[in-house]
């Protein structure tokens, strides 16, 4: 972490900074109000500040802050306004243990199952996913392998990278039928679509566009078949996008046995808009290049003190942009994974998959109504794509939104209708949806 003040020793600044010790913190506190009880569903719900007399099943697409991270923005904010350039220059740059960048970390790194260090903040997954694929050290005759189930901010990274080094990438399928995916089949497709020359393997935990939740761990261990025999620096890279499984399953990203994880926080985790991280193993960040430079790497700084070229190994402080930014949106991430945590994760994802299997039940169950989704809860997880026969995609939320139930359709070449069951919905809910997806088949 970066402590500029040994460079500005001299400066009234840096010494008035140094008289203010612990004071966003402080102020923090006094702004803030003490978590509410989330012992039962409603109470969670009230969290919530969502239109009244509207059905939310888009959520994971946007959030909708809930209360005690709303207070810990305000708080931020205030703080801030009050003093700026105190503020930052206490709580951002000094090495202390009070400092706010690596305070965040901390209270990700738990819930993540992983180390503090491995963990680069950044304000989106299309971001994440843009530092993990522009650092490869790619040379023309390496290849990039991804699915043809990945979204337009995974597929446009790994051209851009691809184009600028001159190496290639192939798109491949993993499933032909949302509905119908199977690990085995996941597992053998991707297995057999490696070469000698994949450097790197993109693929998404959770599509957007099928709701199917692909085995990230079964994946991980064809690559690391696949990398025995290889020398260190041709092992083949895992990149996941992971931003619709974070925070609406159970598996902490330290487990999934990716190489890097990359996900916005500001959907299913609840998070301040404008924020995100992208998640590496200690060993595997030094593979990657910066892309765009960090005001949190202390070895940077020195050698650009020292007018030389860092020659330091990449670590996540390195990749994580620096630049001003929404302070306060930044800081109070701490308060959704807080949220969540006292929640508990396994009640939240027990909740999402308890809905949603009931969604994709009665979906199932309507004439003229395609479902999309695996109804297998090992294999998808809080996105159900269906389609109405002879209405289409948009007709179909058009129509939803007319009885005042907010869906969505997925923003791909083959498009469907959307519902996302989430922590804002209950039975009730998913029924009244049900209910109106079989008047606009039945019409």
């Amino acid at each position: 972490m970066l402590d500029r003040r040994q460079f500005l020793v001299t400066s009234a600044a840096a010494a008035a900074a140094a008289l203010v010790p612990g004071r966003l913190l402080a102020a923090v506190q006094r702004n803030s109000t003490p978590l509410p009880s989330l012992s039962t569903w409603p109470s969670v719900r009230a969290q919530f500040a969502l239109e009244p007399g509207y059905l939310h099943f888009s959520s994971f697409f946007l959030v909708s802050h809930p209360r005690p991270v709303r207070d810990a923005i305000e708080a931020y904010r205030r703080a801030l306004d009050r003093d700026p350039y105190l503020e930052i220059e206490q709580r951002m740059l000094p090495t202390n243990p009070n400092n706010i960048q690596l305070q965040i970390r901390g209270d990700l790194a738990g819930y993540l199952g992983v180390q503090r260090d491995e963990i680069a903040i950044t304000p989106n997954t299309t971001t994440s996913l843009a530092l993990a694929y522009a650092g490869l050290p790619l040379k023309r005759g390496d290849e990039i392998l991804t699915t043809t189930h990945d979204h337009f901010s995974h597929h446009e990274s790994i051209r851009f990278a691809v184009e600028k080094a001159g190496a290639t990438w192939r798109r491949v399928p993993l499933y032909d039928r949302g509905a119908e995916t199977s690990v085995a089949q996941v597992v053998e497709r991707l297995r057999k679509a490696i070469r000698p020359t994949t450097r790197a393997i993109g693929a998404t935990w959770v599509h957007s566009s099928t709701g199917v939740r692909l085995p990230i761990r079964a994946m991980a261990d064809v690559v690391r078949e696949a990398n025995r025999g290889r020398n260190a620096k041709d092992h083949i890279l895992f990149i996941v996008d992971g931003v619709h499984g974070l925070g609406a399953v159970e598996e902490p990203v330290g487990e999934l046995g990716c190489d890097f994880f990359a996900a916005g926080t500001h959907k299913w985790m609840f998070a301040p808009r404008g924020t995100g991280i992208l998640w590496g193993r200690a060993d595997r960040w030094p593979r990657l290049r910066p892309t765009i430079p960090s005001f949190y790497s202390l070895p940077a700084w020195e050698a650009w003190f020292k007018n030389e070229t860092p020659s330091h190994p990449t670590n996540a402080y390195d990749m994580s942009p620096g630049g001003f930014i929404a302070y306060e949106h930044q800081w109070a991430m701490g308060a959704a994974f807080k949220f969540h945590e006292t929640i508990g994760r396994a009640r939240v994802a027990g909740r999402i998959r308890e809905l949603n299997d009931r969604c994709k039940a009665g979906l199932a169950a309507m004439r003229k109504v395609t479902l999309h989704t695996p109804r297998d809860p090992q294999l998808s997880a809080g996105v159900v794509s269906f389609e109405v026969a002879g209405v289409s995609p948009e007709e179909v939320v058009k129509r939803l939104l007319e009885r005042k139930i907010v869906a969505s359709t997925t923003p791909y070449h083959v498009s469907y209708a959307r519902l996302a069951p989430s922590l804002v919905n209950d039975p009730r809910e998913v029924d009244a949806a049900l209910k109106a997806v079989g008047e606009i088949a039945a019409a």
